[in-house]
């Protein structure tokens, strides 16, 4: 198993994944037995599955991503600022109805929060999930004020007799984006038989059910009508996306550069792919459906079907794991870029190559060489 597949999973088999514990981290801080002021989501852990734990995310600080690019902030600002996040723990019996009010909520809730001891600092990176900072045993916890909850979100979680996967795709329909949305899944408030879904979870099982349900969407529009490239770059993560008229087709080639993140001493690519079926969970991870859900909002937009080339290549700048989040906003970036339009597959993938710059991830492709071939036999006939 290598670790660009594993990112922290623990697959290999080791107690400790060697390149997350160069982040972990202790210092000197003031004991801290309780928390009051605002909790703007939840966590819900998978060790022990089914029977878990979780609690509130207790910050001042903002916890949604889109916020933290709007505010430019740079990798350390964000490290920094969930270096100062509390993830609550305990009993889902215990605080699992406080933390569906959370979820609920579009606006941060004031809880008062008890702690069994004083919280501990062990700041954990985690190639799915952002990082936080401390970590404590919740004794009792309270919440100041009602949620606030939007019409859309209150509706379709009402809504006992719809399941978790029609309910995720009504409320993205309706303008709730992902982020919300894998609170409320997390949160055990979505689907005819709700349970509380570990957060590393639920966050790919609703980029991979939303973009699931997109694929049918755009399946019935027409195709693009050229060959254009997108890219963009965020963090040391560098999107490169072609769109080629036709039918949908999906192709993912990651590429970790020499000494990145879960590259190490040498440079490692992996690749997957699908049609309106994918079979299997990506060797890619999480990354995946995020970048697919990022393209597939695009062609939702434009109304149009194609079949898409994305590339990650991730460079030696994206120094800690801050989450899948980050390749879902760097290709939504891309995709909101001007792209440039090219006269042929050939003319795209070069500028890809240029924008990447390296060309070792072509040969990695299964999908170039098939579109080569049935180009050419179109023009036989």
């Amino acid at each position: 198993m290598r670790c660009a597949e594993c990112k922290g999973k623990g697959m290999c088999g080791l107690p400790r994944c060697p390149i997350i514990s160069r982040f972990h981290a202790q210092v000197a801080v003031k004991p801290q037995s309780s928390y009051q002021g605002s909790s703007p989501s939840v966590f819900i852990g998978s060790y022990g599955y089914p029977d878990v734990r979780g609690g509130p995310l207790l910050t001042s600080d903002t916890d949604n991503p889109p916020d933290w690019i709007r505010n430019n902030l740079g990798m350390e600002e964000i490290v920094n600022l969930r270096a100062r996040t509390i993830r609550g723990s305990a009993g889902l019996h215990a605080v699992g109805g406080s933390l569906q009010e959370i979820a609920l909520s579009v606006k941060p809730l004031d809880v008062d929060v008890y702690f069994e001891k004083p919280v501990a600092f062990s700041l954990n990176f985690d190639g799915t999930v952002a990082p936080v900072g401390f970590t404590g045993a919740v004794k009792k916890m309270d919440l100041l004020g009602s949620a606030t909850v939007g019409r859309v979100v209150d509706r379709v979680t009402s809504d006992t007799d719809i399941g978790a996967t029609d309910a995720a795709l009504a409320l993205s329909t309706g303008g709730v984006d992902v982020y919300q949305i894998s609170k409320l899944m997390t949160a055990g408030l979505l689907g005819k038989r709700r349970t509380f879904v570990p957060t590393r979870w639920a966050i790919t099982a609703v980029d991979d059910t939303v973009s699931t349900g997109l694929k049918k969407e755009i399946a019935r529009f027409p195709p693009v009508d050229g060959i254009s490239v997108f890219s963009g770059e965020l963090f040391g993560n560098r999107i490169v996306c072609i769109l080629l008229p036709g039918d949908w087709r999906y192709e993912m080639i990651e590429i970790w550069q020499e000494q990145s993140l879960w590259g190490g001493p040498g440079e490692v690519i992996v690749q997957d792919r699908e049609g309106m079926k994918k079979s299997g969970y990506s060797p890619i991870s999480g990354a995946y459906y995020s970048a697919r859900l990022a393209v597939l909002e695009h062609l939702m937009f434009i109304r149009r079907c194609a079949r898409v080339i994305l590339v990650r290549s991730t460079s030696g700048e994206y120094w800690a794991p801050l989450g899948t989040w980050v390749v879902r906003e760097a290709a939504r970036k891309a995709m909101a870029a001007p792209p440039v339009r090219c006269e042929s597959l050939e003319e795209a993938v070069r500028h890809a190559v240029a924008i990447t710059g390296s060309d070792r991830w072509v040969p990695h492709s299964t999908l170039i060489p098939e579109l080569k071939t049935q180009r050419t036999l179109g023009q036989f006939w």
